[in-house]
């Protein structure tokens, strides 16, 4: 049995430092995803998102462990969210108005027959749920800025603002892609002011 992989310590994407925003270069990385609309805090579809992913994730890991002989911690959960005008993420934080993924990476070593089995054993224990929706999908996300966040989830627009309007900007880049996040701590477990998220914008550089 080799020793268990943590994925926060190994991987860049997963450090980052509170007040410090930093330019990174994320790898193709491999994800279960499922998708939806949505204040999250009232969506029942992003509760059912949450029940499907992370049975699925850890009956993965369990399977890897026992098959495969490699052991790891499933990965925090990640969050693609974007809307039509993307002021709803700083400025008006209409949550109702968002488009989300939800997603958990899993490891390259997983192949696409090992996520269809777990899907079927999670699918004979519990009630189908939004399980069908689960899909995997290879995220290249290419060139990135990214901060950590100290608090809660509705305090992040000044945060997302200077970063959007000043960083940005002024390292010649501009913005692209969907708003990013990656929950390094549990919600359940965690007082507001102590959640630390990881706030990602995918950008490309301006054109000489």
């Amino acid at each position: 049995m080799t020793e268990k992989v943590d994925f926060k310590k190994t991987l860049d994407g997963y450090q980052a430092v509170r007040g410090q925003f930093r330019v990174v270069q994320m790898p193709e990385m491999r994800y279960l995803m499922i998708d939806g609309h949505g204040d999250p805090n009232i969506s029942p579809s992003y509760t059912q998102a949450l029940q499907a992913l992370y049975p699925v994730a850890y009956t993965l890991k369990f399977a890897s462990r026992r098959e495969l002989g490699r052991d790891y911690v499933v990965p925090p959960l990640e969050g693609l969210w974007w809307a039509d005008d993307m002021d709803a993420f700083t400025t008006a934080r209409d949550k109702s108005r968002w488009d989300w993924t939800m997603m958990l990476m899993i490891p390259e070593w997983i192949d696409e027959a090992m996520v269809r089995a777990a899907i079927d054993v999670v699918g004979a224990k519990e009630s189908a749920g939004r399980l069908d929706d689960v899909r995997i999908e290879t995220f290249a996300e290419g060139l990135c800025v990214q901060t950590l966040h100290l608090g809660s989830y509705d305090d992040e627009a000044d945060v997302l603002e200077e970063m959007h309007r000043e960083f940005i900007p002024g390292r010649g880049l501009h913005l692209r892609g969907k708003h990013h996040e990656v929950y390094l701590s549990d919600p359940r477990k965690v007082t507001p002011d102590k959640l630390r998220t990881i706030l990602r914008q995918p950008v490309v550089r301006t054109s000489a």
